[in-house]
């Protein structure tokens, strides 16, 4: 259906470059009224696009028709009319029974006993099961639809795997709105985002989650910082441990030991560590006063950032040794290559095992238990397929997790000291380095004012890039995921202190950009996270996890992983197992939340004086190269 531009609302008033507007605003009633329908007028009469003004509802689409009138293309929305904004009878009946977002987060967090008789219950278990990943990956497009450089639906858009996709359109190039009416990035974030004093996550997640979480997404998270933020070299889109066997063909053969399928390693003290890049020639991130020694080389090239990533990175060396043992035992008969590739597969369905029954179900807080098994889809229309999409690159910057100090045994390590530092994983141990992060507690990420000094560079850099991809809002991305858009900064941030200084900046609600609203929203109830973060987040990353290859019918079976041995490690995999068969003597404590022991405090911990790394270096340097990635 054709509607005539002039038969819909007028452009919003926050279109309007504020700075201009407030230079008018002061001069008097008439100039502001004369140059507001001026606006108007340039909007109607100059060429710019009708779909600017967002007159399409409900995720209909949006059409130009000329300067002066456009068409909504409604199908499947569930809703008709000139705007899509008229609801079908099933999305109208559907709307008045479906619970809130918010409700049904209560509901899984509470009422523990009845919780406690449906786990047990494995068809009841199942049926919940495969209700919340239909539910959150139906979210997620699927095949993708936009890139930064295509707003409507293209070959290129699709078949360009350097993209990385986009969920909503980018805002057009021809609208009004752009980053001169926004505030200046490095004012948001010292203003609503940076640490006034730590705030400890509620929830008591600890830093071995946070080290997880940056050590996991970073094999997809991979910014092509050559060709711009809306590119990534990360050419798989899922996960494919590219963190670990790297992201090229090249860089994995320089790993590969091309002996019984296993990696490239080195022995100290009777344990396994990374090799040294001197010896294998794999290209990694040091600066100049790194020495050799402690020059590690591994899959992802920026892993010798901090000792967190590392440790992670040596554990999944060491499995990857230790399966293809078990592999070798298994199957004598098989070739490197073999052994290499099957063992390759159980790791990848080890890990999608222990982010969903291990972090993600962390992460929910729920008791309900979540629960690793593809079986569960094969029923149902399901895309073994994903993309990433930029605004997950863009909501998966949680640096609020991390502490003003890192803790490890009995020594305390400043940030200077903590980055590009490998001696500490060598000095502690990868045994001491897991039972440490998990005695220490990580941040809150929602709620504002949590962001650590030393990554505020990086923040800052994330806030300009989303401006360079020209995002839409953070109450348009609330809106795509069917949540109710903010009313105001006081109804966002449930904060009046930190509303006012929102307004101050923002001046409109819907101005508030994606990446400032996920960190200064109204965290849920003794939870790490506010609601737009668990309901944009969830679906790209249940629809991630079992899109992936090996969830298929045509791969989840026993001989894919090497027959019942292998598939066994996969369906028994937990962060637990995962430590404790590789590190030397007793297991560790190890969880992704802080347990209910007393932990040293900080105030008792002298400052490591035995770092290699200069504290006179300044954070900001050392992470110049890699600010878009971490």
């Amino acid at each position: 259906m054709q509607v005539k531009l002039q038969s819909y609302r007028p452009v919003r008033a926050h279109l309007v470059p504020r700075k201009e507007f407030r230079l008018v605003k002061d001069s008097g009633m008439n100039t502001t009224i004369c140059l507001f329908l001026l606006v108007n007028l340039i909007f109607f009469c100059d060429g710019l696009d009708p779909c600017c003004a967002d007159p399409c509802q409900n995720r209909g689409v949006c059409i130009s028709k000329g300067s002066d009138a456009y068409e909504c293309d409604c199908t499947r929305t569930g809703f008709y009319g000139e705007n899509c904004t008229t609801p079908e009878l099933f999305t109208w009946i559907t709307s008045i029974l479906k619970p809130s977002p918010n409700t049904v987060h209560y509901i899984l967090t509470q009422y523990k006993w009845i919780w406690d008789i449906i786990n047990n219950i494995s068809f009841l278990r199942d049926a919940i099961m495969r209700y919340v990943l239909t539910s959150r990956s139906n979210l997620v497009d699927s095949p993708p639809i936009y890139n930064a450089d295509y707003g409507y639906k293209s070959w290129e858009a699709y078949a360009n795997l350097s993209y990385y996709t986009r969920t909503l359109p980018p805002l057009s190039k021809h609208c009004l709105m752009g980053t001169r009416t926004l505030p200046d990035a490095k004012l948001v974030v010292e203003k609503v985002l940076l640490r006034q004093r730590f705030i400890p996550d509620p929830q008591g997640s600890s830093l071995m989650f946070a080290f997880f979480a940056q050590h996991f997404t970073h094999q997809f998270f991979k910014s092509d910082l050559k060709k711009g933020p809306a590119f990534t070299k990360a050419l798989g889109h899922g996960v494919d441990l590219s963190h670990v066997y790297g992201d090229t063909l090249e860089r994995q053969h320089k790993l590969r030991l091309f002996k019984d399928g296993k990696l490239k390693y080195q022995v100290v003290d009777g344990e396994v560590y990374p090799p040294l890049v001197k010896e294998v020639q794999a290209e990694m991130h040091y600066p100049p006063h790194v020495p050799e020694e402690h020059r590690f080389a591994v899959g992802h090239e920026a892993f010798g950032l901090v000792p967190g990533l590392m440790m992670y990175a040596t554990i999944w060396l060491r499995e990857h040794n230790r399966v293809c043992d078990v592999l070798k035992q298994e199957h004598p008969d098989w070739d490197d290559e073999r052994l290499f590739q099957t063992t390759r597969l159980i790791l990848i369905g080890e890990t999608i095992k222990i982010v969903i029954e291990d972090y993600v179900q962390h992460l929910s807080g729920y008791h309900f238990k979540l629960k690793f098994d593809p079986q569960i889809l094969f029923s149902e229309k399901f895309q073994y397929q994903n993309r990433i999409a930029s605004e997950f690159n863009t909501l998966y910057h949680w640096h609020p997790l991390l502490p003003d100090a890192f803790q490890v045994q009995y020594k305390m390590y400043t940030y200077p000291q903590f980055f590009f530092n490998n001696s500490i994983v060598m000095e502690h141990g990868i045994s001491n380095l897991v039972e440490s992060f998990t005695k220490q507690r990580a941040g809150r990420i929602s709620g504002g004012k949590n962001l650590p000094p030393a990554v505020q560079g990086m923040a800052t850099k994330v806030l300009e890039q989303s401006r360079e991809m020209r995002y839409q809002s953070f109450n348009a991305y609330r809106k795509r995921f069917n949540l109710r858009p903010y009313r105001s900064f006081e109804d966002m941030t449930g904060d009046k202190e930190l509303a006012a200084e929102l307004e101050r900046l923002y001046g409109d609600v819907d101005s508030v950009e994606l990446y400032t609203g996920l960190l200064v929203e109204e965290p849920r109830s003794s939870a790490v996270f506010g609601e737009t973060m668990v309901e944009m987040g969830a679906p790209y990353s249940l629809k991630g996890l079992l899109g992936n290859p090996i969830c298929s019918p045509q791969y989840w079976m026993p001989s894919t992983f090497g027959g019942n041995v292998g598939f066994e490690i996969v369906n028994s995999a937990s962060l637990k197992k995962l430590v404790c068969m590789n590190v030397k003597g007793p297991c560790p404590m190890v969880s992704f939340k802080v347990p209910d022991v007393k932990v040293h405090s900080l105030r008792n911990v002298n400052l490591s004086s035995s770092s290699s790394i200069h504290s006179d270096v300044s954070p900001t340097v050392l992470l110049k190269e890699r600010s878009s990635e971490l």
